[in-house]
C-alpha cells in the first residue's frame, strides 16, 4: 500500500526504488543475522549433546525443542 500511495503522489521514481532497495538490504541483513544465530545455537546443541553422550535428535527432545527450528 506505501509504494501504491507514493506512486499516486507522483513520487521520483529513483527515489522509491531506492527506499525499497534500502528496504530489502535491511532484511536480508535481519535475516543473515537470524541464521547467523540459528547456526550458533545448533552448535551450541552439537556440543552440549557430544558432552552428555546424547544424541542431538534426544537433547532436542529433552529440552523440547523442535529440530526444524
Amino acid at each position: 500500500q506505501q509504494f501504491t500511495t507514493q506512486v499516486f503522489r507522483k513520487e521520483d521514481p529513483k527515489k522509491i526504488v531506492s527506499q525499497h532497495i534500502k528496504l530489502l538490504h535491511d532484511y536480508n541483513e535481519a535475516k543473515d543475522k537470524a541464521q547467523g544465530a540459528a547456526n550458533v545455537l545448533q552448535a551450541l546443541i552439537g556440543r552440549i549433546a557430544g558432552l552428555k553422550g546424547v544424541s542431538i535428535k534426544q537433547l532436542h527432545e529433552d529440552y523440547g525443542l523442535d529440530p526444524e527450528d
